[in-house]
């Protein structure tokens, strides 16, 4: 059996039996991918743990070492699948440590900032009732940028105050609606164009042509409204949901609640944000210390 069968084969491993995401099996088979373009002779029976090191010592040049550590991961994966299938007796990642990571302390906006990037967008055209009222739940609700696009009318209840969120492994949550992004999705509702399709008539964000809304649409307009608001920070969609646990955790609330609203399988992913907070409250101290 040639690479590309073996590699097509485990695409659908992923999809039809791991029940993976579109993204996470195109992100695990894009790294399969370029590690056979790097290994002599392309084929993955016969890769050997130096193929595998020289493959990372490579990344390592252009890449963070979060990246190695996920193209070790999808390796690893890929070749447990081989052996798993009788393709190998071995394999070839085993042994092989990813680089170590330090503690990720993800890009948070101050609330000021996050008002003055929602303040940028003027007017009151439909373009502009949209992009506030995505600034105003990806903040006020803590969404991931996928669950806003695939976010549906019926799935909102802005009279009660929640929204029904899809998450990451088809997880249901409920998530509070505050009254600001209430108004701003109220606003763009009574705006919203007709959808180009009736599978489309149910998604609350359209683009120009009455399609949903992609990822990066939602990235490049936010990109461009913090440059506007004059936010200079290196920031995406899911600086927004960063921002919205941390001010939560900073004001008071439970670090249970707030694992909830995120959608979070563990409290250890959600406490992150503690240590974000401290980082604050201690950067603050030693700037005011009489002895600094």
């Amino acid at each position: 059996m040639d690479a590309v069968q073996i590699l097509r084969d485990y695409e659908y491993h992923l999809r039809m039996e791991r029940q993976l995401s579109p993204m996470t099996v195109a992100s695990y088979c894009g790294e399969v991918r370029a590690f056979l373009d790097s290994c002599p002779g392309g084929d993955p029976v016969l890769a050997v743990p130096e193929d595998i090191s020289e493959h990372l010592k490579s990344l390592s040049e252009s890449v963070s070492k979060r990246s190695q550590a996920h193209a070790l991961s999808s390796l690893k994966s890929f070749f447990d699948y081989m052996v798993l299938e009788g393709l190998r007796s071995d394999n070839p990642c085993d042994g092989i440590r990813a680089p170590k990571l330090g503690r990720y302390l993800p890009e948070v906006l101050s609330v000021e900032e996050v008002s003055a990037i929602i303040d940028s967008v003027q007017g009151d055209s439909p373009q502009a009732l949209r992009d506030r009222a995505i600034l105003e739940i990806l903040y006020g609700c803590g969404l991931r940028v996928s669950e806003l696009c695939g976010l549906l009318i019926s799935h909102v209840y802005p009279t009660e105050g929640f929204v029904r969120v899809i998450g990451k492994g088809d997880k249901e949550r409920l998530v509070p609606m505050g009254g600001m992004a209430a108004d701003a999705y109220a606003a763009w509702i009574a705006e919203r164009p007709q959808a180009a399709a009736p599978a489309f008539d149910d998604y609350v964000f359209l683009n120009r042509f009455g399609k949903p809304l992609s990822r990066v649409a939602v990235f490049n307009m936010v990109r461009r409204q913090a440059l506007i608001a004059g936010v200079d920070k290196e920031i995406s969609p899911h600086t927004f949901r960063h921002s919205f646990a941390t001010h939560l955790i900073e004001n008071g609330a439970d670090l249970r609640v707030v694992q909830e609203m995120l959608g979070h399988e563990s409290i250890l992913t959600t406490e992150i944000y503690t240590h974000i907070d401290t980082r604050t409250w201690q950067r603050s101290v030693l700037e005011h210390h009489p002895r600094r």
